[in-house]
């Protein structure tokens, strides 16, 4: 299992496309997949879950994944965070 901290840096956070991008991210992988905010946690597969963080900009979540692909998956997950959703700002 691997943890791993990042703050949400785009300027509209996880909003509905932000969110979108992740669980198709998230889905592409084999692992579980959840992410964390305070005492929250969801499968990062699931849309509803993601939203339902209200994570804004300047949120920190945790990314959780347990399985064959873990690694690949934490990074993907992290890379598309730190490129903002590939959203222009």
């Amino acid at each position: 299992m691997i943890e791993r901290d990042v703050r949400i840096i785009n300027k509209l956070g996880l909003h509905l496309r932000a969110a979108a991008a992740l669980v198709q991210t998230a889905s592409g992988f084999e692992s579980d997949i959840h992410l964390r905010k305070d005492e929250i946690e969801v499968d990062a597969k699931s849309i509803m879950g993601v939203l339902g963080l209200e994570a804004g900009q300047g949120t920190e979540i945790t990314i959780i994944a347990k399985g064959s692909d873990e690694e690949d998956a934490v990074r993907a997950i992290v890379g598309l965070i730190e490129a903002r959703f590939n959203e222009e700002e």
